[in-house]
């Protein structure tokens, strides 16, 4: 008789049933979704935080002043970052936004920032998803993320 040797059938669906597992039980443990909103929300953070210096840093170039796209907002009401003249109130869902939106622009045209951020999912330069709120009172400037997808709100302030 002869000795063959190899592997049998039953053998083989075995290993693949198992490397199968393993890769069922791997992919849940990454949770490939919720690393993708990992990932937007620190895209977020990041855009706000830019935004954020990027005025404070014109405000100090420009001796107290803010560009015209912040000193024009009323105190303590929060406004939708974009260039829309209208409709700027619907669609953030952190904050309740003014109708106009605070055109920010010439913080991109003064060299403070490349090009205004918006959110990476939702937003556009029309309407960004960021909003912003200057508070006369104690000088502190606000400025946040409207969609966050994680738990915790995007919010800076300074």
């Amino acid at each position: 008789m002869k000795n063959q040797k190899g592997f049998t059938l039953l053998e083989l669906l075995i290993v693949i049933a198992i490397i199968a597992i393993l890769a069922v039980v791997v992919f849940v443990a990454l949770d490939p979704l919720s690393r993708f909103q990992d990932a937007r929300d620190a895209q977020r953070w990041s855009d706000v935080t830019a935004i954020l210096d990027a005025a404070k840093l014109d405000q100090v170039d420009n001796g107290g002043a803010y560009v015209a796209g912040i000193s024009g907002l009323t105190t303590a009401l929060y406004y939708q970052i974009g260039t829309n003249g209208s409709g700027c109130d619907a669609g953030c869902t952190a904050q309740t936004t003014q109708a106009v939106c605070a055109n920010i622009a010439a913080l991109g045209t003064e060299g403070y920032l490349p090009a205004i951020p918006f959110d990476p999912s939702t937003g556009a330069l029309t309407a960004s998803d960021y909003y912003i709120m200057q508070n006369t009172t104690t000088g502190v400037l606000t400025v946040g993320a409207c969609d966050p997808e994680g738990s915790a709100a995007i919010e800076v302030s300074r």
